[in-house]
């Protein structure tokens, strides 16, 4: 049966989003406008995604630092790109208790002039890089309009923050961590993502080049999933990070940023979710089985409590609900909060010797032998379950992945369903603004795919890049 307190995705998706961050209890509104609060289910997920991230980040030799959340407004003005960039999004600090500040600061909406200053006084040699550092924070960025997950004021993320003694190396650096978070995607989360190249309009404001990570929602809405910035020397000269290269030469430092945020919790939601509440992978899910006992006989708290035992010591993380709840509304409180599996345990199946065993993406329930080997059985379906969500995401991205070869095929794409849109563009920005007219169209990604027939989708002059286009969150 349906859940009444969720609108049907297909009927009104912005309300059925809102409806599962509610219902899920991922997340709340606050007397802060602009600003939620993240409940204990939705920061079990992000905690869990940092752990994978953080363990993959070390593992490539990165290390965790955290830097101030005020910037002098003198720091922040001197590299003049990344200050256009983020002007109308900038929130200030202008007093100090009662006392108005000699100069106002701004709550970082994101930290490359605070790393940059740091680096300045810390790096003298070329014995002193890389410097390959990472911070897990909260920014302030003053959005006009905010969505959950999706786009607040405040969010948590982590910002990578790296510097190198040559290009070549800074270059690798951009393009690993772009790897990461695709592999994060595609491997944890399930959800398909396409990588490429941002346009020169919608790179971040001071790289050289962004390299982006984009997955389709289940609507056919683009989400930006993660971002990778080479910035060269632009803010090695601007805030004078050097170094004394081999040739005892001084020499300005190579410097990358990458970062993704709490977006992906609103990303897992809309690419997974359904009219029942949350769907979660079991790879990123806190809680990857649960168990609901029926009755309280003998028979059924020792299988329980073997159940748990084995499952505990296969490494899955599991839950018994012990409460006094109905079985159906625990049932139903499993199933909103995506639990990958849920395992029934009741007196009338075990005088058959049977046990319930119910998927959460596709709701089935499958009667087992009781005396089956649990953590292998439980083990298999988790995995299963893991590939089965990734393909029927890639199956639905596919479905809403067009061509389009001139600006009124574009147009009748993006006003029936929208999708990602590959189409050929001759690399001048006021196409890339004529685009946008049609619904906010922008595009996503300049693809290494060969061009589609040669001509700009817009003016029908020769084309120089394949790009994916799409409607963004």
């Amino acid at each position: 049966m349906k859940n009444k307190s969720i609108t049907s995705r297909d009927e009104d998706f912005a309300q059925w989003y809102t409806d599962v961050v509610s219902a899920a209890h991922l997340a709340s509104y606050t007397s802060v406008k602009g600003c939620i609060a993240i409940e204990p289910n939705g920061y079990a997920i992000w905690e869990k995604m940092q752990a994978i991230l953080d363990k993959k980040f070390k593992e490539l030799g990165h290390v965790n630092v955290q830097m101030p959340l005020l910037i002098p407004e003198n720091l922040l003005k001197k590299e003049s790109e990344l200050v256009e960039g983020f002007a109308p999004e900038v929130a200030w600090v202008t007093e100090g208790g009662s006392k108005k500040l000699e100069e106002r600061h701004c709550i970082r909406p994101t930290s490359e002039t605070m790393f940059c200053d740091y680096y300045k006084d810390h790096v003298a040699s070329y014995r002193d890089l890389p410097k390959l550092y990472n911070q897990w924070c909260n920014v302030l960025r003053w959005e006009k309009e905010t969505r959950p997950f999706l786009r607040s004021r405040e969010f948590l993320w982590q910002e990578g923050h790296t510097i190198h003694a040559t290009e070549e190396e800074a270059k690798k650096e951009t393009d690993q961590m772009m790897e990461v978070y695709k592999w994060f995607h595609h491997e944890i989360l399930a959800i398909p993502s396409i990588t490429g190249l941002k346009t020169e309009k919608e790179k971040f404001a001071g790289a050289e080049y962004t390299l982006t990570n984009e997955a389709l929602m289940y609507n056919g809405v683009a989400l930006q999933a993660g971002t990778s910035h080479y910035f060269g020397q632009k803010f090695s000269k601007a805030y004078d990070v050097k170094f004394l290269n081999k040739d005892n030469q001084q020499e300005y430092v190579y410097q990358t940023s990458w970062g993704t945020t709490t977006r992906m919790i609103g990303g897992l939601i809309m690419v997974h979710s359904d009219d029942y509440g949350l769907v979660l992978p079991p790879r990123i899910a806190p809680v990857q089985v649960i168990i609901i006992p029926i009755g309280t006989s003998d028979e059924v708290t020792n299988l329980v409590a073997n159940y748990e035992y084995m499952l505990k010591e296969a490494g899955i993380t599991v839950n018994v609900d012990y409460s006094e709840k109905s079985p159906g509304f625990k049932f139903a409180e499993a199933e909103v909060n995506g639990i990958p599996v849920r395992i029934e345990i009741g007196e009338r199946d075990l005088k058959e010797n049977k046990v319930t065993f119910v998927r959460r993406d596709t709701r089935e329930k499958i009667v087992e032998n009781k005396d089956l080997d649990v953590a292998k059985y439980v083990g298999d379906l988790l995995e299963t379950i893991q590939k089965d969500m990734y393909n029927r995401a890639v199956e639905r991205r596919d479905k809403l992945t067009f061509t389009a070869h001139n600006l009124d095929e574009m147009a009748n794409i993006l006003n029936t369903q929208p999708g990602f849109i590959h189409a050929d563009w001759c690399g001048d920005q006021d196409c890339e603004v004529k685009i946008k007219e049609i619904k906010g169209c922008k595009s996503r990604c300049i693809t290494d795919e060969p061009l589609i027939d040669g001509k700009c989708v817009c003016c029908g002059k020769e084309a120089k890049h394949h790009v994916i286009w799409g409607i963004q969150y």
